[in-house]
């Protein structure tokens, strides 16, 4: 159960006439204290697994016996329990509020089944409650804060995935989890993690483009559920259930910003300043219950850096001559030809006392040398001015949702459609470009330069289905669509090997990916069946696009000195003054280029069976089987059976196993692009990533991808104390995956003049990756989750909830190599150091969320405390895998409710200003991983981020 629902109890007891234990039929109708029809308000009997729903009139009907309890559950309300005693109508008003005895959407097909009663883990989580008196106003942010289990963090110097935080469940992969959107498959994004971050070599959801003012609740379905769900489902599922709410306007304003002793480059102050604006209406179409629910979204967000000051070389004694030079307003493109008369003139200018004729080698030996103190006082600059942007990205976007039911009869069909768009321009920095580097064109910028990646995400997505009953039967029809598509437009920058030529801004394409699904659900509950049977089935047809657009030639293209696209191993790049060939590209981030350029389909049928079956009153068993197929993978079945068994009144006993699987996404298929990577000391190497049915993977042995295959147990218990308002879930899993798809290390070429040195060549780059099913893992943990609630005095609420993880993964068995990798020594390549502590240790094993909330009529106090576990630094080097102990992160808001309608919160995420483990100055083997002061904290492992406290102030206006 979730840390942010609670199960509270209203008993109102009926005295009347003596109690006859006979059935008869109950009816009425449910509403809200406003009088307004709740449709789908849960009717169960106390103790039992019969049940129904209201009408879209808030009406129902239900069976029962004499001296039986109906309890009426809503999402967003309290709970009433009501005693039979003869009435037969039974009109019940449910209160605002937060139960835990929901209807849950995931893990259960049985309409009746509430979160406590499933045979597996759900947590409800209620979103209302979290952007009114948290500091998260994204999605990502407020889970990773709310749900110990799920782990996502802002990332830095890591290209795309600066604008698209990956996500995780259980310390599994962002792909092992399914997300949903009122019980429908949401799509990916369309980019997949190359760069040194958690989630290497992933496809995640990019969960920011749901506005969080969209959303009624989060259902977080914590066991694998790829026999109901399909593909990705191996870690879990995240449910989003869109709001349905009418007559009611809700606007929030939220600003804030960094007050951190670490702002701006350590110096203090506040800087990264974020402001959200949102509002949600909802309108209520016709007498029946229908609704057209709208949510727009709009925020930005600064960037921020963590950089305190570099302390590598920045000039060599060539740049003083180039600095002298220029002020004496000469064409200092001259001095890079071979005649070095201009050279030694201003170098001896400059004082070096070269001789009038050394030729141009022996210039390079001498000029080579560092000269940064020196130049930094001749040109009136300090160490910082050539800091990069260690932080968050800048932000700048909107977002659109609606959510659509209209019911078309009295006998319960309705239509429904949901509709997304946002679209998001983000702005990052790469590694400065010093003047001392072949990357940096110094005529055009003397100074070097700090690149820019400019991204414009769009996502869109619509639904639309129709059901209803047919023969007691219950029908959904529906279709989604979902495009993610993410292009880049890279500023500041140059393709050195263009020389003079290049432009300082470079359109380097992008990609996109798309996916339709049409499903097909009929399911029946039958009530005289045992204890009650719920028998579902259905069928799914999925297509799925993965597109790669070319940017423009400078962006991709290495040049010759005299302006020649190099097509040929035989053609030599332009150099610099020391013969250094200069790279093609757009600095920071090369563009696609026709060869990468490709549009690869593909589409998969499925089919389902779901049974669960209450045995009796105290046992309840289901199970589910799947088959899937693909057109690029052929077949799969999944399996699933879960039971659960009521110990007593109050404590529930479950267990489950599954089998699953996740087929390669089509990004891992088929995504090849080159990428400038800096390693852990700040050296540069263009990367190209090769698909596997490359020639260059071919000459490597790189084996075709494969699914990935699971098996996973999970058992725990929860109990209920109703006297002492707690509610209590133990649960621990054991998951196994083969075959797992990692993105392997770099494969350099031998330099001779290979093939495989040619296709790097032709790839502008100087290593390869790949993605690869390389190894086994298994993962377990512990999910514990309290919570209580106490009223004080007459109007006073506290709610304290205690949430925690423990997990665990690891490779197991030996690495899955070729025989040609094995006899070329490259084993250790293939799957490296580095991507075993991503793998393992890169993001917390132990998170605990202790929550409180106090609420009374004029106001609220929110206070969290969250425990994060130790990361290790992901690095191949094993004497410096530095290991960042543990911390805990403080929360704290105060709202006032100045009217009805109008309430005004202030507070603080991390109020302490609690900041990770600091990168160690120097290591046994006399080397660090702060690359020349760029990395104070690491940029690899992470836990809460840098940025430190994090100061807000929110409005939120109801107006009903």
């Amino acid at each position: 159960m979730n840390s942010k629902k609670h199960f509270l109890l209203a008993i109102f007891s009926l005295f009347t006439m003596a109690i006859f234990a006979q059935s008869y039929q109950v009816s009425g109708t449910v509403t809200d204290a406003d009088n307004q029809p709740l449709p789908g308000v849960s009717v169960t009997i106390e103790g039992t697994s019969r049940g129904t729903t209201t009408d879209f009139d808030g009406k129902y009907i239900i069976k029962v016996e004499s001296s039986e309890n109906l309890i009426f559950s809503y999402v967003g309300f309290n709970d009433k329990k009501l005693q039979m005693d003869g009435t037969k109508v039974f009109n019940v008003v449910l209160v605002s509020g937060v139960s835990l005895n929901e209807v849950v959407v995931i893990g259960s097909r049985n309409p009746n089944r509430t979160a406590v009663d499933t045979a597996v883990p759900v947590d409800i989580i209620d979103i209302t409650e979290l952007i009114t008196a948290g500091p998260q106003v994204n999605l990502n942010q407020i889970l990773n804060y709310v749900a110990p289990s799920f782990t996502s963090n802002t990332q830095t110097i890591s290209d795309g995935t600066d604008h698209i935080d990956p996500a995780s469940l259980r310390g599994l992969g962002p792909d092992q989890v399914l997300v949903l959107i009122n019980g429908k498959r949401r799509h990916n994004s369309s980019l997949v993690n190359v760069n040194g971050t958690f989630g290497r070599g992933s496809v995640g959801t990019d969960l920011n483009a749901i506005p969080a003012a969209a959303i009624e609740r989060i259902e977080v379905l914590r066991d694998g559920a790829a026999a109901q769900y399909g593909s990705d489902a191996i870690a879990g599922v995240i449910n989003i259930v869109l709001k349905r709410s009418t007559n009611e306007l809700t606007l929030n304003v939220t600003t804030g910003a960094y007050y951190s002793k670490n702002s701006n480059d350590q110096t203090g102050g506040n800087d990264g300043q974020t402001t959200n604006v949102s509002a949600n209406y909802g309108l209520q179409l016709g007498d029946k219950g229908g609704f057209l629910n709208f949510t727009g979204d709009f925020d930005v967000r600064d960037p921020y850096s963590r950089m305190k000051e570099f302390e590598g070389g920045i000039f060599n004694k060539y740049n003083t001559i180039e600095r002298i030079a220029n002020d004496a307003g000469y064409d200092i493109t001259n001095l890079l030809d071979n005649d070095v008369s201009d050279v030694i003139q201003y170098g001896n200018q400059a004082g070096f006392g070269l001789d009038l004729g050394a030729t141009k080698s022996e210039l390079q030996d001498i000029l080579i040398a560092d000269n940064t103190t020196a130049e930094l006082t001749a040109r009136n600059q300090v160490r910082s001015d050539y800091n990069m942007r260690v932080g968050q990205s800048g932000l700048r976007g909107g977002r659109f949702f609606a959510n659509l039911s209209l019911p078309l009869n009295d006998d319960g069909t309705e239509l429904y459609s949901f509709v997304g768009l946002s679209s998001r321009k983000g702005n990052s920095a790469g590694f400065y470009r010093l003047p001392s580097q072949n990357r940096t064109y110094t005529p055009a910028y003397i100074n070097g330069f700090l690149p820019e990646i400019n991204s414009t995400i769009t996502d869109k997505s619509f639904a639309v289905g129709i059901k209803g009953k047919v023969s007691d039967w219950d029908i959904d029809f529906s279709n989604s669509y979902g495009k993610n598509e993410f292009l880049y437009t890279i500023g500041n920058t140059f393709n050195a090997s263009m020389q003079g030529a290049s432009p300082t801004t470079f359109d380097a394409g992008g990609f996109s990916f798309a996916q339709n699904t049409t499903n097909l659900d009929i399911s029946k509950f039958y009530e005289d069946s045992m204890s009650g049977v719920n028998v579902a089935f259905g069928a799914e047809y999925r297509v799925e696009t993965y597109e790669i657009y070319a940017g423009e030639l400078g962006s991709y293209a290495q040049f010759t000195a005299d302006g020649q696209v190099i097509t040929t191993p035989s053609q030599d790049p332009s150099v610099d003054f020391f013969d250094r060939a200069r790279p093609g590209g757009s600095q920071v981030f090369p563009g696609f280029s026709p060869a990468n350029e490709l549009s690869r389909g593909r589409s998969s049928v499925a089919g389902y069976l779901d049974v669960e079956a209450d045995i009796t009153e105290s046992f309840l068993l289901s199970g589910a089987v799947r088959y899937e197929d693909y057109s690029d993978f052929g077949s799969t079945t999944n399996i699933k059976i879960a039971t659960r068994i009521k110990a007593g009144e109050n404590t529930n006993i479950r267990a489950a196993f599954n089998t699953g699987f996740r087929a390669p996404s089509l990004h891992q298929l088929n995504f090849n692009s080159t990428s400038t990577i800096f390693d852990q000391d700040g050296n540069p190497i263009e990367v190209g990533t090769f698909s596997n049915d490359s020639r260059a993977a071919k000459l490597l042995g790189i084996p075709q991808l494969k699914e990935e295959t699971s098996r996973s147990i999970s058992a725990g218990f929860t109990s209920k104390m109703p006297e002492a308002h707690i509610t209590l879930t133990v649960d621990g899993y054991w998951v196994g995956i083969d075959d797992r798809v990692i993105y392997t290390g770099r494969f350099s070429g031998p330099g001779t003049g290979t093939e495989l040195d040619n296709l790097l060549a032709q790839a502008n780059a100087g290593a390869a990756a790949f993605f690869a099913n390389a190894i086994d893992t298994e993962s377990r943990g512990l999910d514990i989750v309290i919570t209580h609630d106490a009223m004080l005095g007459d109007n006073a609420k506290l709610k304290t909830d205690l949430a925690a993880t423990f997990s665990k993964t690891n490779r197991v068995g030996n690495i899955h190599a070729s025989q040609v990798l094995i006899d070329a020594g490259k084993v250790d390549t293939y799957f490296d150091e580095s991507s075993r502590v991503y793998l393992e240790e890169a993001v917390p094993g132990t998170k605990i969320n202790l929550s409180h909330s106090l609420t009374t009529d004029k106001f609220n106090i929110f206070l969290r405390n969250v425990y994060f576990g130790e990361v290790t630094e992901a690095t191949t080097d094993l004497d410096r895998q530095q290991v960042f102990g543990t911390k805990v992160v403080t929360d704290l808001s105060f709202g006032y409710k100045v009217s009805e309608s109008t309430t005004i919160t202030v507070g603080a995420n991390n109020l302490f200003d609690i900041e990770p483990d600091r990168a160690a100055i120097e290591f046994s083997d006399g080397g660090t991983n702060r690359s020349s002061g760029r990395f104070d904290w690491s940029r690899r492992a992470q836990q809460f981020g840098v940025g430190g406290r994090f100061l807000f102030a929110r409005l939120n206006f109801v107006l009903k």
